[in-house]
């Protein structure tokens, strides 16, 4: 499956050394052109420049060949041109944690799922372990309710029969 990634999941999962979880479920990982400046900026944290100087094959750059909708003027530059890549090359799914892009890809018919889509899928598969992993995700500044961790630990516990 080819998937559209937003900047935050691909940086928290750089952060916590969970990036090799992508391959194991998708076939490629296609970033438009402002997600890619993203990973480049001076902000951006030191391991995912790193990262990004040689990325794996899976792992790849891809133009737009129309600008995104104007209507999603209200998102970040990287959400709209993911948005807009995931529609043009109809892509399995978006990657993306921000509320307001989940919403609008969905409102488009694009499949969506997050950092923490990511993680259950990951541990589901026996792949790390959830509970320390969501605490490095925190450590690394992903803000999650208390609620919510709860309900990702039940919803992987009850899946693996825990």
């Amino acid at each position: 499956m080819i998937v559209v990634a937003d900047t935050s999941p691909i940086n928290y999962l750089v952060l916590i050394g969970q990036i090799d979880l992508l391959p194991h479920f998708y076939d490629q990982v296609l970033v438009p052109p402002a997600v890619w400046d993203e990973f480049h900026h001076a902000e951006t944290p030191e391991a995912v420049r790193a990262w990004i100087e040689t990325p794996p094959g899976w792992f790849e750059l891809r133009k737009l060949t129309a600008g995104p909708d104007p209507l999603l003027g209200f998102l970040g530059r990287g959400e709209r041109e993911s948005i807009a890549l995931a529609d043009q090359v109809k892509a399995g799914r978006l990657i993306v944690d921000e509320m307001p892009a989940r919403i609008e890809a969905i409102r488009r018919n694009i499949s969506v799922i997050g950092t923490l889509g990511i993680l259950r899928n990951g541990a589901r598969a026996n792949l790390l372990n959830l509970p320390e992993t969501l605490s490095e995700l925190q450590r690394a500044g992903f803000y999650m309710s208390p609620e919510l961790i709860q309900s990702v630990l039940e919803e992987v516990g009850t899946q693996r029969g825990d």
